[in-house]
């Protein structure tokens, strides 16, 4: 399956080079020239969260996990799943890293589903340094209060399908 998805991804890079390259080989070499710059900066980042979420999953008190984030903690894991996943600050190799790392230590799919969903959707810090300044605060409000049911809603999901 990693396989399937490696190779679409692989497709979708090589159909949107051929796009760039039928406007004009400046934008093909812009575009190359680009991607190959934010694969460079990004590449030690994924390779550090990688890492690091393993040093994280042995640090992190199995014992306490399970109670809290495990499959029987419920919606009392799935609440403070969430509220972890609006305080967690950073990007996608911080975010995803502490989700990958609390499964390893016992965490329930659909809690790490909803502190995943609760991060990528109204992460606070997102929030104050990215949309406030950039739109209407009431807009920001607005679009954050009718998140908030979201990660129970996906974690409610994953429960009904089983386990991911």
């Amino acid at each position: 399956m990693t396989l399937a998805i490696d190779i679409l991804l692989w497709l979708a890079v090589a159909a949107l080079a051929f796009l760039a390259a039928t406007r004009g080989r400046v934008l093909f070499n812009d575009g190359a020239r680009d991607g190959v710059t934010e694969f460079i900066k990004l590449l030690p980042r994924i390779g550090i969260g990688v890492v690091g979420s393993g040093f994280v999953a042995e640090v992190l008190p199995k014992a306490l996990i399970g109670p809290w984030l495990g499959p029987e903690s419920g919606l009392l894991g799935v609440a403070i799943a969430t509220l972890g996943g609006a305080l967690t600050p950073g990007g996608p190799v911080v975010g995803f890293s502490i989700g990958a790392a609390a499964l390893k230590s016992g965490a329930g799919a659909p809690q790490v589903i909803a502190y995943s969903t609760a991060w990528a959707l109204y992460a606070v810090h997102r929030l104050l340094i990215w949309e406030v300044p950039m739109m209407p605060v009431r807009m920001v409000w607005l679009r954050a209060v009718v998140s908030l049911p979201l990660p129970f809603i996906a974690a409610a999901v994953a429960i009904a399908l089983g386990r991911p």
